[in-house]
């Protein structure tokens, strides 16, 4: 069962600690002061929020829950802006793995998985329309999630502009690209990026890329699942580093 609260000063008092839910459900047609209060709260955070019937709630609890229910993260997010720099000062070469509207949760867990395998230093998400970090998706990570940092961005666009003036090359993973990434140098501070299961990465992000990189294949099936990619990328990556050494 996921951790969650419930109730409308539970959850103001809970966002003034600081804490970030990862949704919330909100009963339709919801009013008064103390809801317009926490609406207010929701909104300014960029909280991911739903309107549901009341009976969506009565089926989570049968609880006062006063029209609102907040899941809670299961695990701890980090700041990009303080892991960064402590990989520099640790003489260690960035890989991170930037996830683009990736909405399955065992893909989700999957990509953390390989990414933890290959040695990335953190995995970011989008604060909104990412699958949510559950229980399946833990399972399916066997762990990783509980040691590979995760940073959960508002704002994607300006995630990548900070990476580029902190010297990490974006690599965009996609099928359209005619460049094959064993052709492409990843052996510098990088952050590889994959898309969504069915639109891949969105094209503003992609316009942010250094490079776009796809991956050779021999069969007749137009396009791999996204965390088999991920992980040939991630291995990629892994394989020039220490060749190079």
């Amino acid at each position: 069962m996921e951790n969650y609260i419930f109730g409308i000063r539970p959850l103001i008092e809970a966002l003034e600690q600081g804490t970030m839910p990862e949704k919330v459900l909100i009963q339709k047609g919801l009013q008064g002061d103390n809801f317009q209060e926490l609406f207010q709260s929701i909104r300014q955070g960029n909280i991911p929020y739903q309107l549901v019937p009341v009976e969506k709630l009565n089926s989570l609890t049968r609880k006062n829950h006063q029209g609102i229910i907040a899941f809670l993260p299961l695990i701890p997010y980090h700041n990009l802006s303080q892991i960064l720099p402590s990989v520099y000062e640790k003489g260690e070469t960035p890989l991170l793995i930037i996830v683009d509207g990736v909405t399955d949760v065992r893909n989700l867990g999957a990509i953390a998985r390989s990414a933890e395998c290959f040695g990335a230093h953190a995995l970011v998400i989008s604060q909104k329309g990412s699958a949510p970090i559950n229980a399946d998706s833990l399972k399916t990570s066997s762990g990783a999630f509980t040691r590979l940092p995760v940073c959960r961005e508002a704002n994607l666009l300006e995630t990548l502009a900070f990476l580029k003036e902190c010297g990490v090359k974006i690599v965009a993973a996609t099928e359209k690209s005619s460049t094959l990434a064993p052709r492409a140098d990843l052996t510098g501070p990088v952050a590889i990026m994959v898309g969504s299961e069915e639109k891949g990465i969105h094209r503003t992000l992609i316009s942010m890329a250094d490079v776009a990189v796809g991956i050779p294949m021999a069969g007749k099936t137009a396009s791999l699942n996204v965390s088999v990619a991920a992980g040939i990328v991630l291995y990629e990556i892994l394989r020039q580093r220490l060749q190079s050494h």
